[in-house]
């Protein structure tokens, strides 16, 4: 096969993700903002131009599809809080903000679409299920159950909450150090930049079985601290703000790393997106309580 058939395979195969992306957003959001209906046009119209972009680079194509998506983001967040809750049971699977192969060599195409696809799909269909069952034990008044599926919502709804929020810490153009203010907070919490990223990577290895490493900020201690989460939701805490996330599951990294977590903690940092870390930051640092 020529470079040239190389070129439209690869790039039929996006356009296809592509289209399957423009029908996710346009059936599982725009149909829940009635207002939205510029945008319902724009996705149909993008849709239909990508049928004529074979001589496109998947590139170019990734930016117009980025484009849209955040103006689309833009224009819910000013909607009113109350219009954006999301109904019992209807949590959706966030699109990836990138492509799938765009974090190798440090995180395999392979992995990113089980991972995405598989498992954080799981976590969204589990968390569905159970406040479902648990909207319906209110209805009936039988509580019998109850104890399984606040269990099985806790593990379900943590666990799609710190990959909604993993993927978007991660960018193929990430890596380096923070800056601004956030990295003053590291450096007045931590002492330096190395200690924060040595104590963060220590906590991720030493996590027993699968887990977390999570930088939160502390509204009540007003200061950022490191902890660790034993599957989703154990050994953390509450009152803080996750604000990056480094998912430890096997299932994150065996396929292309085996047994070598450390390996994987290491190459983590070379795509580590500083700018939403900062962004998280910025508006968690709103948020403080009296001191204890």
């Amino acid at each position: 096969m020529n470079e040239k058939e190389d070129f439209v395979v690869l790039s039929e195969s996006y356009i296809n993700e592509l289209k399957k992306w423009c029908d996710d957003l346009y059936g599982n959001i725009i149909s829940e903002h009635p207002f939205a209906s510029e945008f319902e046009e724009k996705i149909i119209r993008f849709k239909t131009e990508l049928d004529k972009a074979e001589s496109v680079s998947e590139s170019e194509l990734y930016e117009q599809a980025n484009q849209l998506y955040d103006e689309f983001r833009s224009f819910i967040e000013g909607e009113d809080d109350r219009s954006l809750a999301v109904p019992i049971g209807q949590h959706k699977l966030p699109p990836l903000p990138y492509r799938y192969n765009a974090l190798e060599p440090y995180i395999s195409e392979e992995i990113m679409r089980l991972h995405h696809l598989k498992h954080h799909q799981s976590y969204v269909d589990g968390l569905n299920k159970a406040e479902i069952e648990m909207e319906k034990a209110r209805r009936t008044g039988d509580f019998s159950l109850i104890k399984h599926w606040e269990r099985e919502a806790a593990f379900n709804g943590a666990g799609h909450y710190l990959h909604t929020i993993f993927w978007n810490v991660m960018n193929p153009k990430g890596g380096g150090e923070p800056k601004g203010e956030l990295k003053e907070a590291i450096k007045n919490s931590f002492g330096s930049f190395q200690a924060f990223k040595k104590h963060f990577s220590e906590a991720a290895k030493a996590v027993e079985g699968g887990g977390w490493a999570i930088l939160v900020w502390s509204p009540r201690s007003r200061r950022l601290e490191i902890l660790q989460a034993e599957k989703h939701q154990n050994l953390s805490q509450w009152d803080v703000i996750p604000l990056l996330v480094l998912d430890v599951w096997e299932h994150a990294y065996y396929l292309q790393y085996k047994n070598d977590r450390q390996k994987y903690i290491d190459n983590f940092w070379k795509i580590v997106n500083w700018p939403e870390v900062e962004q998280r930051f910025q508006t968690a640092k709103k948020v403080i309580w009296k001191p204890y």
